[in-house]
């Protein structure tokens, strides 16, 4: 996704160290946007966009910035926090789905096996749907204030690069066959896709090799969930901050 990457025209002096704050932030999120080849590299990511928002928080104190903020960058605001719930079910969804899983190939439940299949193919198409409405948000932003726009885009970025993992494909490569993968290559390579991992353990019987896996990815997985609430509650908090500055 391409991301806005001009000077805002509504920032005071770049003196103030709230300003110096948010373009350290930003810059150090954009510089890492590629780099998210597992669920353990989501972390610092997730970390990185708090601490933006917590540089916005500084930021809107400033007159500068309250005299640009206006109704729609609220709406605005809104779109991005149901955006990031939606994610952190998602998430809490696809960690669920691997414990089921783990405790049925404990038990060497079969039709536990097929139920997480069946169970990972409609997630499948719920993060496909929220990955259209992010879209749709990306191209509907405030632009009346570009700090809030640069941040709400990097934001939306970072979502939609961790849906796409979740999903089982790089944001490049969501047009790639998972079937044709599977199909072509019985051995995982190092930098395969955790998720993808799953089923092709699944696929090959490696009850042993899958147990082990799901393992790390549950501990993994709890950490991006438990970071995905914290900046949740972040940008409740900013979104209080917003709400402040049109009321007064």
């Amino acid at each position: 996704m391409a991301l806005h990457h001009g000077r805002s025209l509504s920032f005071p002096s770049s003196s103030h160290p709230a300003v110096s704050q948010f373009e350290d932030s930003i810059s150090r999120l954009r510089s890492s946007e590629a780099t998210c080849s597992s669920l353990s590299s989501f972390n610092g990511k997730i970390n990185g966009l708090r601490n933006l928002y917590e540089s916005i928080d500084d930021l809107l104190l400033l007159s500068h910035i309250q005299q640009i903020v206006s109704e729609e960058c609220v709406d605005d605001y809104i779109k991005l926090l149901d955006a990031c719930s939606s994610v952190k079910d998602l998430i809490s969804l696809a960690k669920e789905d691997l414990r089921d899983l783990l405790s049925a190939v404990r038990r060497r439940d079969v039709q536990g096996t097929n139920a997480y299949l069946v169970s990972r193919k409609k997630s499948k198409k719920m993060i496909q749907k929220s990955l259209k409405n992010l879209r749709r948000s990306a191209s509907a932003t405030c632009e009346n204030a570009s700090m809030l726009k640069d941040a709400e885009s990097v934001a939306i970025s970072m979502l939609e690069s961790l849906l796409f993992y979740v999903l089982g494909t790089k944001v490049h490569e969501s047009k790639r066959s998972l079937l044709s993968k599977l199909m072509h290559s019985k051995k995982l390579s190092a930098d395969d896709n955790e998720f993808n991992k799953v089923e092709s353990f699944l696929q090959l019987n490696q009850e042993n090799e899958l147990v082990n896996h799901i393992k790390e990815m549950d501990s993994d997985i709890q950490v991006v969930e438990d970071d995905l609430e914290s900046i949740f509650r972040q940008l409740i908090k900013t979104r209080v901050s917003l709400l402040n500055i049109l009321n007064n």
